[in-house]
Protein backbone atom coordinates (compact mmCIF):
# COMPACT_ATOMS: atom_id res chain seq x y z
CA UNK A 1 0.00 0.00 0.00
CA UNK A 2 2.98 2.34 0.94
CA UNK A 3 4.70 1.41 -2.15
CA UNK A 4 2.01 2.18 -4.17
CA UNK A 5 0.97 5.49 -3.19
CA UNK A 6 5.48 6.44 -3.01
CA UNK A 7 5.20 5.20 -6.61
CA UNK A 8 2.26 7.21 -7.95
CA UNK A 9 3.25 10.60 -6.32
CA UNK A 10 6.68 10.04 -8.22
CA UNK A 11 4.44 9.48 -11.63
CA UNK A 12 2.56 13.03 -10.84
CA UNK A 13 6.23 14.63 -9.95
CA UNK A 14 7.50 12.72 -13.32
CA UNK A 15 4.23 14.03 -15.51
CA UNK A 16 4.97 17.48 -14.23
CA UNK A 17 8.75 17.72 -15.05
CA UNK A 18 8.17 16.17 -18.81
CA UNK A 19 5.61 18.75 -19.65
CA UNK A 20 8.99 20.86 -20.06
CA UNK A 21 11.40 18.52 -20.51
CA UNK A 22 11.65 17.42 -24.61
CA UNK A 23 14.61 15.72 -26.65
CA UNK A 24 15.29 17.00 -30.19
CA UNK A 25 18.08 15.64 -32.24
CA UNK A 26 19.99 18.44 -31.46
CA UNK A 27 19.44 17.83 -27.86
CA UNK A 28 18.17 14.77 -26.93
CA UNK A 29 16.68 13.68 -22.99
CA UNK A 30 18.72 11.91 -20.82
CA UNK A 31 16.14 9.83 -18.28
CA UNK A 32 17.22 7.59 -15.24
CA UNK A 33 15.18 4.52 -14.04
CA UNK A 34 16.32 3.54 -10.31
CA UNK A 35 15.31 0.27 -8.99
CA UNK A 36 16.33 -1.16 -5.38
CA UNK A 37 18.52 -3.71 -7.71
CA UNK A 38 19.57 -1.55 -11.00
CA UNK A 39 19.74 1.53 -12.32
CA UNK A 40 18.80 2.49 -15.94
CA UNK A 41 20.05 5.37 -18.39
CA UNK A 42 18.84 6.07 -21.77
CA UNK A 43 19.14 8.76 -24.22
CA UNK A 44 16.02 9.79 -26.20
CA UNK A 45 15.04 11.44 -29.18
CA UNK A 46 11.42 12.41 -28.20
CA UNK A 47 10.61 14.30 -31.40
CA UNK A 48 12.08 10.60 -33.63
CA UNK A 49 10.52 8.47 -30.20
CA UNK A 50 13.56 6.81 -30.82
CA UNK A 51 16.11 5.48 -28.23
CA UNK A 52 19.43 6.79 -29.18
CA UNK A 53 21.82 5.21 -26.58
CA UNK A 54 21.15 2.93 -23.21
CA UNK A 55 22.99 1.81 -20.49
CA UNK A 56 22.08 0.17 -17.33
CA UNK A 57 23.86 -2.13 -14.35
CA UNK A 58 22.30 -5.33 -16.20
CA UNK A 59 24.51 -4.58 -19.12
CA UNK A 60 27.82 -6.91 -19.32
CA UNK A 61 30.23 -4.21 -20.05
CA UNK A 62 28.86 -2.19 -16.68
CA UNK A 63 28.22 -5.68 -14.65
CA UNK A 64 31.87 -6.45 -14.80
CA UNK A 65 32.77 -3.31 -13.19
CA UNK A 66 30.32 -3.40 -10.22
CA UNK A 67 30.03 -5.58 -7.77
CA UNK A 68 26.15 -4.56 -6.86
CA UNK A 69 24.15 -2.68 -8.94
CA UNK A 70 21.96 -0.76 -6.53
CA UNK A 71 24.47 2.04 -4.87
CA UNK A 72 26.41 4.54 -6.41
CA UNK A 73 29.42 3.24 -7.58
CA UNK A 74 27.16 0.96 -9.76
CA UNK A 75 25.02 4.50 -10.99
CA UNK A 76 28.50 6.25 -11.67
CA UNK A 77 29.57 3.34 -13.70
CA UNK A 78 26.60 3.68 -15.96
CA UNK A 79 26.57 7.37 -15.92
CA UNK A 80 30.31 6.81 -17.62
CA UNK A 81 29.36 3.89 -19.95
CA UNK A 82 26.11 5.76 -21.24
CA UNK A 83 28.73 9.23 -21.58
CA UNK A 84 31.36 7.17 -23.90
CA UNK A 85 28.41 5.67 -26.19
CA UNK A 86 26.66 9.14 -26.92
CA UNK A 87 30.05 11.17 -27.81
CA UNK A 88 30.73 7.76 -29.77
CA UNK A 89 27.62 8.54 -32.07
CA UNK A 90 27.98 12.68 -31.73
CA UNK A 91 25.94 13.65 -29.09
CA UNK A 92 27.45 16.22 -26.55
CA UNK A 93 24.51 17.76 -25.15
CA UNK A 94 21.81 16.50 -23.43
CA UNK A 95 19.03 18.18 -21.19
CA UNK A 96 18.44 16.27 -18.01
CA UNK A 97 15.27 14.04 -17.10
CA UNK A 98 15.33 12.72 -13.48
CA UNK A 99 12.37 11.00 -14.07
CA UNK A 100 10.20 12.18 -10.52
CA UNK A 101 13.52 11.58 -8.59
CA UNK A 102 15.28 13.38 -6.31
CA UNK A 103 18.46 14.55 -7.33
CA UNK A 104 20.13 13.09 -4.62
CA UNK A 105 21.98 9.93 -4.15
CA UNK A 106 22.47 7.09 -7.03
CA UNK A 107 20.54 9.89 -9.41
CA UNK A 108 22.98 12.67 -8.37
CA UNK A 109 26.14 10.31 -8.72
CA UNK A 110 24.57 9.12 -12.58
CA UNK A 111 24.52 12.66 -14.07
CA UNK A 112 27.72 13.95 -12.10
CA UNK A 113 30.08 10.50 -13.91
CA UNK A 114 28.02 11.60 -17.28
CA UNK A 115 29.31 15.32 -16.84
CA UNK A 116 32.75 14.25 -16.38
CA UNK A 117 33.22 12.22 -19.24
CA UNK A 118 32.18 14.60 -21.27
CA UNK A 119 28.00 15.17 -21.48
CA UNK A 120 26.95 18.77 -21.23
CA UNK A 121 24.11 19.35 -19.49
Amino acid sequence: MQKERIEKARERRNHRSRKKIFGTPERPRLTVFRSSRHIYAQIIDDVAGATLVCSSTRRQTVRDHVKHGGNREAAKAVGTALAKQAMDIGIKAVCFDRNGYKYHGRVKALADAAREAGLVF
